[in-house]
């Protein structure tokens, strides 16, 4: 009996000396003493590794017993710590600088040997694409951004004032998003990618989560193109070891090294042309298996980079007991400005705990990222013991700082005087930009229209003001949602009629409904054939008043709902009372106004007859939106969808009821909608795509209002859309027959005037664009557009093509202003 319990004692003492584990934690630095920032620390089978910070800094946690880590970074030698852990232990880990030997006789052949390389490494890339297997692994993530330099005001803002609120220093620099996270990521290649939050620290927010996102800093040299951080760049970066790599690139050879037994080649990769998305810097290739060992790369204003001035991209693999290489580590370090302001920092990743060929279910990982309840509330405790990169003292004080603030601005007192403040009336705003008044600890707010930016002219109404004001109320903090209550009141001071509407709209369960009633002034063309400020301008300073008004009366309700498929059904029903009104108006700044100036009959130009007389409708929709892609976040209380590669489909069917409330109307309307947008074509650009097509079963009644109508220009400058025509009319070409439009855009992301030294610094985009319509009066028409875009100003020459003479080789230029 007494040497059975001997005999578990002893057992159980073993087992806890074999799970024990230690705290490891020491500094890397070079020969010299000087810190080796985001060295590699690991044990040599993959499984268990971390990461040194910016100050060289780092720590581990290892099981008790004997360890061999490998320490490495890019340009250094790698060296091996052999040591036996039974006590938390400090380590210090000397890097020395990597002498990389050139072999002067073999520059002597005439090419570079660095071109034979890389020609072996871009022989070798699709096979180790392909050859990556299925794994699992640990993410740990860091982000600092700070905020490197502010003036004291910008557009009449304090920045002081804001600075001391966000716990920026007195110079207003320092951190403005500091947040780490862990993640656990299970990858299938070739594009599966799942990843699961496990613990997330927000500096100065303990409810949000971090935007920390490991699918972010995914980036694999081994793919022709590299498309890093949405925005960045028109175009995608090319690899250095792409198929066409050598056409983009010069290489020298810096020399050649070993490390465990591997021979290491260090090429210099350098762009050869500017305004090309190219990479400058150091990739290191293995000898023999022609893989990827490292990367220390960098994107310049050269690169045609947008906001950043520099990205500097370093990457290191480690080997796996597998004989699969991964990323032990990667990070972006950034630096760039808008007007006055700079900013930098830094995103770091660290890999570890890797799991080759795991169990998992084969197929599309739909979901794609998943943040459960609870992750968000890890003490600091628990960071303490899983952060692999400690902080710095920055860093730390950054945490003690914003989690103060914090405290502050959710106290009510704090709210209050915060509201007290913004909430003071000022008469510049209420004029130009509108007034808001808020209550943030009732979470409702207030707000009301620029008196400016709600005057408007047109030949109907006149000098008109149309005002609107919107109370808001967040009565569902978990999934973001609002109560509105809006409404709007106008007057036309020529004709004096005054007309107003209410409306609201509110989550019901898991949908929305909005109700509204009242009158309002619509465009003819039910799909806007020009804002209206647009119209103010050319009506009042040009003497063309291209739109056309009516006035409605009207009650309607609509409920949207989104199932889990990513369907998302409408319903909607309405009565209006639809009213003509002729133009009251004449005056503009011309001084001849007769040859240009319209009456509000676009069919009757030089006579008011009333394009249809005043009537009802009663009618109800029912639509239907599906997105093909399938992939999606979940977050604790809501899953959403992520835009796909794939086109978006609606359906709608629309019924004018005759009798009901009124109705004069009698129609059957189907209509069908496929679209996508920004379709990446990798080097080339991108392409998007509208086709939309309807068919009325049954128009026995309808009024002009109730027709298929189509976006037209007249205007030399428009508010231009993919669904624009350039060169057709608003209203003489709506049709109550069958129609079909389509319309495609070719963006070639500065292809052509990159090459063009005058041009390449504005980053002209080059767009070549076709529509197309047809209805049941109009056979065929065609429009062809090619032009220039910077930013949302673009400026286009189109030409028309139709089978109908007066509609045929019609030209014009066009300047396209997206406002929205």
């Amino acid at each position: 009996m007494l040497k059975s319990v001997f005999t578990l004692i002893l057992f159980i003492a073993a087992l806890s000396a074999h799970t024990q584990s230690y705290l490891l934690t020491g500094q890397v630095t070079d020969e010299h003493g000087n810190p080796v920032p985001f060295a590699s620390i690991y044990k040599q089978d993959g499984g268990v590794g971390t990461a040194a910070n910016s100050e060289g800094l780092f720590r581990l946690r290892l099981p008790a017993g004997e360890h061999q880590l490998l320490a490495r970074a890019v340009g250094y030698r790698q060296t091996v710590e052999r040591f036996t852990l039974d006590r938390d232990t400090q380590l210090s880990i000397v890097l020395h600088t990597e002498a990389y030997v050139l072999d002067e006789v073999i520059i002597g052949n005439g090419e570079d040997p660095a071109y034979a390389i890389i020609r072996k490494a871009i022989r070798s890339r699709k096979q180790h694409l392909n050859e990556a297997a299925p794994y699992t692994a640990r993410v740990y993530i860091k982000g600092v951004q700070r905020l490197l330099q502010a003036p004291k005001k910008f557009l009449g803002i304090d920045l002081d004032e804001i600075g001391r609120e966000i716990g920026l220093d007195s110079n207003r620099t320092g951190i403005v998003y500091l947040s780490e996270s862990e993640s656990r990521i299970r990858v299938h290649p070739p594009d599966d990618f799942h990843e699961e939050m496990i613990s997330s620290k927000f500096s100065g927010n303990n409810q949000a989560f971090s935007f920390n996102r490991a699918a972010d800093l995914k980036l694999n040299f081994y793919e022709n193109h590299q498309p890093i951080f949405d925005g960045l760049s028109a175009r995608p970066f090319v690899s250095p070891i792409a198929d066409n790599a050598l056409s983009y690139y010069r290489y020298r050879l810096l020399g050649t090294t070993e490390e465990n037994g591997q021979v290491v080649h260090k090429i210099e990769v350098t762009p050869r042309r500017k305004a090309e998305p190219l990479y400058q810097g150091d990739i290191y290739i293995l000898e023999d298996s022609w893989r990827i060992y490292g990367i220390n790369l960098l994107l310049t204003k050269e690169a045609s980079i947008n906001i950043l001035d520099t990205l500097h991209i370093r990457q290191e693999f480690i080997p796996l007991q597998s004989g699969q290489w991964q990323p032990s580590s990667i990070r972006f370090d950034f630096v760039g400005g808008l007007f006055s302001f700079r900013v930098g920092g830094y995103f770091a990743a660290v890999y570890s705990e890797y799991a080759m060929n795991p169990e998992m279910q084969r197929g599309k990982l739909n979901e794609v990222l998943r943040i459960v309840e609870g992750v968000n509330k890890r003490d600091s405790v628990y960071w303490a013991e899983h952060r692999p990169l400690p902080l710095t003292e920055e860093e730390r004080v950054d945490y003690l700082r914003k989690d103060s603030l914090q405290r502050r601005r959710e106290s009510k007192e704090y709210l209050d005087s915060v509201d007290r403040k913004a909430n003071r009336f000022k008469p510049q705003s209420f004029l130009l930009g509108g007034y808001t008044y808020r209550n943030r600890a009732q979470r409702w707010r207030i707000s009301m229209d620029g008196l400016a930016t709600s005057v408007g002219y047109n030949t109907v109404e006149g000098l008109a003001l149309n005002y609107g004001a919107r109370y808001v109320k967040r009565v569902d903090t978990i999934l973001d949602r609002d109560l509105t209550v809006y409404g709007n009141a106008r007057y036309g001071f020529i004709n004096k009629r005054f007309n107003g509407y209410v409306g609201t709209s509110f989550p019901l369960a898991k949908s929305f409904v909005n109700l509204s009633a009242g009158s309002d002034m619509q465009d003819l063309n039910n799909r806007g054939a020009l804002p209206p400020l647009f119209n103010t301008i050319s009506t009042a300073f040009f003497g063309r008043n291209y739109l056309k008004l009516y006035e409605r009366t009207f009650a309607r309700t609509a409920w949207r709902y989104t199932l889990p498929a990513n369907v998302t059904l409408t319903a909607s029903a309405a009565w209006e009372n639809r009213l003509w009104l002729p133009n009251r108006s004449g005056y503009t700044f011309r001084e001849q106004n007769e040859p240009y100036l319209t009456s509000n009959n676009p069919f009757t130009p030089h006579a008011d007859i009333p394009l249809f007389d005043e009537n009802q409708s009663f009618k109800i929709s029912l639509g239907a939106m599906y997105d093909f892609g399938t992939q999606y976040e979940t977050y604790p209380h809501r899953r959403v969808y992520l835009p796909s590669k794939w086109p978006t489909l609606s359906v709608n069917y629309t019924k004018g009821i005759p009798g009901v409330f009124g109705g004069d109307t009698d129609y059957d309307l189907v209509t069908a909608r496929l679209h996508k947008t920004e379709i990446g074509l990798g080097l080339y650009g991108r392409v998007s795509f509208d086709i939309q097509g309807g068919a009325f079963l049954n128009n026995k009644r309808l009024y002009y209002t109730d027709y298929g109508h189509f976006n037209g220009t007249k205007t030399l400058v428009s508010d231009q859309h993919l669904t624009t025509f350039l060169l057709l009319d608003y209203y003489l070409h709506s049709t109550a027959g069958n129609f079909v439009e389509g319309h495609g855009e070719y963006n070639l992301s500065t292809l052509l005037t990159s090459k063009v030294p005058l041009l390449r610094k504005l980053k002209l985009q080059e767009i070549i664009g076709v529509h197309y319509l047809h209805t049941s009066e109009m056979e065929h028409y065609a429009e062809a557009h090619v032009g220039l875009e910077w930013q949302r100003l673009r400026v286009m020459y189109a030409r028309s093509f139709s089978s109908e003479s007066g509609l045929r080789g019609k030209d014009a230029i066009r300047i396209g202003l997206r406002l929205f």
